[in-house]
Formats: structure tokens, C-alpha cells, sequence
């Protein structure tokens, strides 16, 4: 096993895609190691990891995220946010907040809202006097918001793996996303009164109506997609199938921005980034199945956890190691791997599903903006076109308050919970 750390730290090191580390590292341990091994059964894993059905809304919420990012609809949910708080010190930065956590229920991708809220508000808050640093930083970490906030993908991974409900997931995840947004923005109150930057001229109320009615369509993406599976209407992949239909509507009826060619390039993009996490999941799963061929969870598992492990051991245990492993490795790919591992453990403690649900997929947000590998961080320095010490710089604070907010949660899982327990599913 130290062979493959190091031959996949090595190709992090050298800028392979992830798919390579993994899939390349593992194919090289078994050529050495094992040299009759039947490579085959390596193909039938990765096509395994892919197969389940609920896999299919992935695609389309991308698909829907795509659509909506080409368009204006980020523009109007900003600008509708910006008229009611920009005039409050803070302003800028809970405007951010606030549109990484309305957008996370139309894109639930990470990066998709980097990419959209970023780039609309990152120019407004360095105008505001905001150090770049802040600005990267909160981009960063609100946009991990959407990770929680339905349609999470995430939560669809993480689902499929362990057999979870991914509509009490999507539920779930409502709860602590909004308690996220609401200490990010009394941070970034505290801050701008500090700093004494970052406050807009007041709106009028003429100006709030007018964006009201420009920005208020977002707002039918948590509409069809939250209230359809709390209702038990929709599935949540028919719940994407409609995101989609009505990401369509929106920007070619309502402001009328999509063209052909746009339409277009969504589907390619969505094909393109589509590949690359079924790849992702694919690897995922060869890598979860040979840690189990070779036995190493039962060797070292054993042991960290005990003869009787306690709910509270199961818990920290399991936050920290997906913390850990989201740093290196790509959110999707540590769900798939260690998920499975730590079932059974999880099964002996009695933790609610929905609830490890909810903390492992933040963990994976946390991870995601956090050193030395995190995945948002080359998002931000690729779209941004900043330096890695400058992107990290100020990621420090809201990662303490994403571990407030994993303690919190631990102590109160109502939060989490409230939702999927009166949801007509």
C-alpha cells in the first residue's frame, strides 16, 4: 500500500487529472504486485459504480446548472439579493453568501457557483475595498453551500453508495446549508465593520420591486425541486428532469438570453463534466473494492474503533477521516471509497443514516476548500487566475466555522433532521 500512496502523491505532484492518479496508480500496483491479475475485473468495477439508477440526475442537474450559468439568472438572483442587504455593512460579502446558497438549489455543484457567483461578485467586492484574499476565500467557501442546499450531488453519490434516501438527504441538508449562510454572513458583518469597507448606496423600494420580479424566477428551482420531493410528488430524479425543462423556460421565455448556441454548448459541457465525475466514480469504486479484496479496513479499522465502539468514537472517527481525505482527494471519489468501510461501524453505534449523511458531505465541503489539495482552490486559481498562496490566504475562518457547524450539528441533529421526519416521502 505505500507503493500506491506514493505513486498517487507522486502524479498529484506532477498535475495528472485525478482520474489517472487513481485509476493509472492502481493499474501500476496490480501490473507489479499482482502480475496475474485479470485486469478485466477492473473494467466491471468501474462500469458497477456507475450503473446504479439514481445516477441518472446527476447529469441533469449538471445539465440545468450549465443552462442557468450561460444565462442570466445568477445576474437577477445577485442583484435581487444586493437591493435588500448591500446597503448594510457586510453587505457585499452576505450578498455572495446569499446567492452561493439560492444558487447551490439550482446548480448543486461546487463549482458550477464558484464559476457563476464568482465571477459576477468577486469584481464588486474588490471595488468595495475588499483585500483579494477575503474575496477568494469567500467565494471558496460559500459556494460550499451548494453542496448541502438540494440538488446536492453529493448527496446522490453518497446515496447510491449506502443505500440512503436521497430525497431525506436533499432535506437534510436544508437545515445546516442555511446555518452555514447565516454565520459566514455575521462573520463577514464583523469583518466589514472592522475593516470599515464594503457598503452600497441604499436601494429604493422601487429598485427592490424591480429586482424582486426580475429575480424572483430563480426561485421556482427550490420550488419544483425542494417542494416536489417534500411533497412526495417528485423523485429526485424526476425532480432534475423538471430543474432542467424549467431551466429551459426560464432563460428562453422569461429572459430570453438562451440561443441555440448556447443550448448547444450546455450539452456539450454537461457531457464533458458529466465524463469526468463518472469517471471519478467509476475509480472510486475499483479503489473501495480493493481495499476490500485486500483487507486493509479489517487491519486497521479494527483496532481504531474497538471491540465496542461508542456513537460519539463512530462519529469522530469517521468526520475527521473524511476531512482528512477530502484535502487530497476529490469529494466524490472519498465518499465512494470510504463510505462502505465505515458501514458497518455505523450500522453497530446505531447513527442515523441521514444524519452521517449530512456531516459526511460537509466534511467533503470543508474539504473540498481546503489545503493542500482541495478541489475548489484550482477551481478559484483557474477561474480567477490568482496564486495558490493568495486563494488559501483567508480560507482559515470559515473553515473554523464549518467545524463549528459540525459540532453543532453532532449536538443537535434536529437540525439536520427536522425535515426529512415530516417529509411525505
Amino acid at each position: 500500500m505505500l507503493f500506491l500512496g506514493l505513486s498517487m502523491l507522486t502524479k498529484l505532484l506532477l498535475g495528472f487529472p485525478f482520474m489517472v492518479v487513481l485509476l493509472g496508480s492502481l493499474i501500476l500496483y496490480f501490473w507489479i504486485y499482482m502480475p496475474g491479475f485479470n485486469m478485466h475485473v477492473l473494467v466491471q468495477q468501474v462500469v458497477s459504480g456507475i450503473k446504479p439508477p439514481a445516477l441518472v440526475a446527476v447529469p441533469m442537474f449538471i445539465l440545468g446548472a450549465n443552462i442557468i450559468t450561460s444565462g442570466k439568472a445568477a445576474e437577477k438572483l445577485i442583484n435581487m439579493v444586493k437591493s435588500f442587504v448591500g446597503h448594510l455593512p457586510g453587505g457585499l460579502p452576505i450578498t455572495t453568501n446569499a446567492s452561493c446558497t439560492m444558487f447551490g438549489a439550482v446548480s448543486g455543484s461546487t463549482q458550477a457557483t464558484v464559476a457563476a457567483i464568482g465571477g459576477t461578485m468577486r469584481p464588486m467586492l474588490l471595488q468595495a475595498g475588499y483585500p483579494s484574499s477575503f474575496t477568494l476565500g469567500l467565494i471558496i467557501n460559500s459556494s460550499d453551500i451548494a453542496f448541502l442546499i438540494p440538488p446536492s450531488i453529493g448527496f446522490i453519490v453518497y446515496g447510491v453508495v449506502t443505500g440512503t434516501s436521497i430525497g431525506k438527504l436533499f432535506l437534510a441538508g436544508i437545515g445546516p446549508g442555511i446555518l452555514i449562510f447565516l454565520l459566514f454572513s455575521l462573520y463577514s458583518f464583523l469583518y466589514s465593520k472592522y475593516k470599515k469597507v464594503g457598503q452600497l448606496p441604499k436601494a429604493s423600494w422601487s429598485e427592490r420591486v424591480n429586482a424582486i420580479k426580475e429575480g424572483m424566477p430563480v426561485m421556482g428551482f427550490p420550488a419544483i425541486i425542494v417542494g416536489g420531493i417534500y411533497a412526495g410528488i417528485l423523485s429526485p430524479t424526476e425532480a432534475a428532469a423538471a430543474a432542467v425543462a424549467y431551466a429551459i423556460f426560464l432563460e428562453l421565455v422569461v429572459y430570453r438570453s438562451l440561443t441555440v448556441t448556447s443550448l448547444i454548448d450546455s450539452f456539450l459541457q454537461t457531457g464533458v463534466i458529466t465524463g469526468v465525475v463518472f469517471i471519478l466514480v467509476g475509480a472510486g469504486q475499483v479503489l473501495s473494492w480493493m481495499l476490500s479484496f485486500l483487507r486493509i479496513p479489517q487491519q486497521v479499522l479494527g483496532p481504531l474503533f474497538g471491540a465496542d465502539p461508542t456513537y460519539i468514537t463512530v462519529i469522530l472517527i469517521i468526520v475527521v477521516s473524511y476531512f482528512v481525505a477530502c484535502m487530497f482527494v476529490d469529494p466524490i471519489v472519498a465518499i465512494y471509497v470510504l463510505s462502505p468501510i465505515f458501514a458497518p461501524y455505523v450500522i453497530q453505534a446505531g447513527v442515523d443514516p441521514i444524519l452521517l449523511g449530512v456531516l459526511v458531505t460537509l466534511q467533503a465541503a470543508v474539504g473540498s476548500a481546503t489545503p493542500p489539495f482541495g478541489c475548489d482552490i484550482f477551481t478559484a486559481q483557474l477561474i480567477f487566475r490568482r496564486p495558490y498562496l493568495e486563494v488559501i490566504g483567508h480560507t482559515p475562518p470559515f473553515i473554523l466555522i464549518l467545524i463549528l457547524v459540525t459540532i453543532i450539528l453532532v449536538a443537535f441533529p434536529q437540525i439536520a433532521l427536522f425535515l426529512p421526519d415530516t417529509a411525505l416521502l
